[in-house]
């Protein structure tokens, strides 16, 4: 337990008995964070995701609805790296979703 309290500062690394506390309550922040970092990205993402559809004229939602309906199979980390550093890619993605789009109703209308 002492050795997994190295660095800690004062009684925390010395003492047994405070070291195992803290270092207790050290691994319950780290498997608490492990789950909050993965929804501190997702939210990441769809924040750049967001940002650069709205600039080609369209929101998230109708973006992620488009990309649904066309079957692109690429997820949201992806889609915002795209976004981030290929602006032309991106470009071909939103033509791609604007397409979708524009056929939906035509299929929706066509199955009633």
């Amino acid at each position: 337990m002492l050795t997994a309290a190295k660095g800690f500062r004062m009684k925390r690394s010395k003492l047994y008995r405070y070291a195992s506390d803290a270092v207790d309550h050290g691994r319950q922040y780290a498997y608490r964070d492990r789950r909050v970092k993965k929804r501190t990205f997702r939210y990441l993402w769809q924040i750049r995701i967001n940002a650069a559809a709205r600039s080609a004229g369209l929101t998230y939602s109708r973006f992620i609805e488009g990309l649904k309906e066309a079957k692109v199979a690429l997820d949201r980390k992806v889609i915002a790296d795209i976004a981030a550093t290929d602006e032309p890619a991106f470009a071909e993605l939103v033509k791609v979703v604007k397409a979708a789009l524009s056929a939906k109703p035509a299929a929706t209308l066509a199955k009633a």
